[in-house]
């Protein structure tokens, strides 16, 4: 008795999404008969039209690619392929009912939490921002709601308190293309029984802006460092000095009650350099002033002696 292999449309735009389109692809078990990806963005000065990451993979694969504005502008299309199923990982568009009918046996989503907890856009920085001790992805159901959909299988990754959004974007992306493959199977053969999200603990958390990354020396210094964290690569972290944009890249707590220093004031202790925030104190390890390169803080010190007794806006 021959395997019986599975018509998958993909669907998804970021580098997020990338090592799932491939597991799929290398896979026996699955046929993936069309990709459909957000349509090419201008980038830099020049505005030059480049692909998504998606499609960049789906070309090299020689896998026809969809990129429409509107997903019902290509519902009849997508309904010719008969999927068995539609995989969405990242894609940057919520399913119409129409869509969501098309696969004979459903349309799967990775999301990168463990729902119910951090539905939404910014699930990634969610765990990082909070100070979480674990993280992981759902495979799940799609329904018309935003993450609202039934839970076929959860796989965990531990935080250990020193990950930045980069760590746990590739451990992630990674751990949902291990197991994607395994469960569609076993879903398909009635292996897996979904599981309905706990509306109780549910959690939405909204899309992370650039403004989202200036530093409120205010907060505690534990969730500065946080906040750093979570938002490198992006969307960064900034502060102001006399007016110039100062990127804070990394840094790390340290112990200060001194009542004589004014949050935001900056200070050296061992030639490094510091911050005041509102409890305790951010020993500021990379940073990074408006046209210059990125430099330690001793040595952006011993260029700019003057900035101590200053204050970060």
């Amino acid at each position: 008795m021959s395997q019986k292999t599975y018509k998958i449309i993909f669907m998804g735009t970021p580098d997020f999404a990338v090592p799932g389109l491939k597991a799929l692809y290398n896979d026996s078990r699955f046929e993936v008969v069309s990709v459909v990806t957000q349509k090419d963005k201008p980038v830099g000065r020049k505005q030059e039209l480049l692909p998504t990451p998606v499609k960049k993979v789906a070309l090299e694969f020689n896998l026809p690619v969809l990129q429409p504005t509107r997903l019902k502008n290509i519902a009849d299309e997508l309904k010719t392929l008969e999927p068995d199923f539609i995989v969405v990982i990242a894609y940057g568009q919520i399913l119409n009912e129409e869509v969501l009918n098309i696969p004979k046996v459903a349309c799967v989503n990775v999301h990168a939490s463990l729902l119910p907890k951090y539905r939404g856009s910014a699930c990634l920085q969610a765990p990082i921002l909070n100070g979480d001790r674990e993280t992981g992805i759902t495979i799940m159901l799609m329904d018309k709601g935003l993450d609202t959909g039934d839970i076929l299988h959860q796989e965990k990754l531990n935080l250990d308190g020193t990950e930045t959004l980069e760590i746990v974007h590739d451990k992630l992306t990674e751990l949902g293309a291990s197991v994607l493959g395994d469960t569609l199977i076993d879903f398909a053969e009635g292996k897996i029984i979904p599981q309905k999200q706990d509306e109780s603990l549910t959690s939405y958390v909204k899309i992370i802006d650039k403004k989202d990354g200036q530093i409120d020396w205010n907060s505690e210094a534990e969730s500065i460092e946080r906040k750093i964290r979570a938002f490198t690569p992006w969307p960064g972290t900034f502060t102001y000095l006399d007016g110039k944009l100062v990127k804070i890249i990394k840094a790390k707590v340290a112990i200060n009650e001194d009542a004589e220093l004014s949050v935001g004031q900056i200070f050296s202790e061992n030639k490094d350099l510091l911050v005041k925030c509102g409890q305790n104190a951010l020993l500021i390890l990379e940073l990074q002033l408006e046209g210059k390169k990125a430099t330690d803080s001793q040595s952006f010190l011993a260029g700019h002696s003057n900035t101590v007794g200053q204050k970060f806006e």
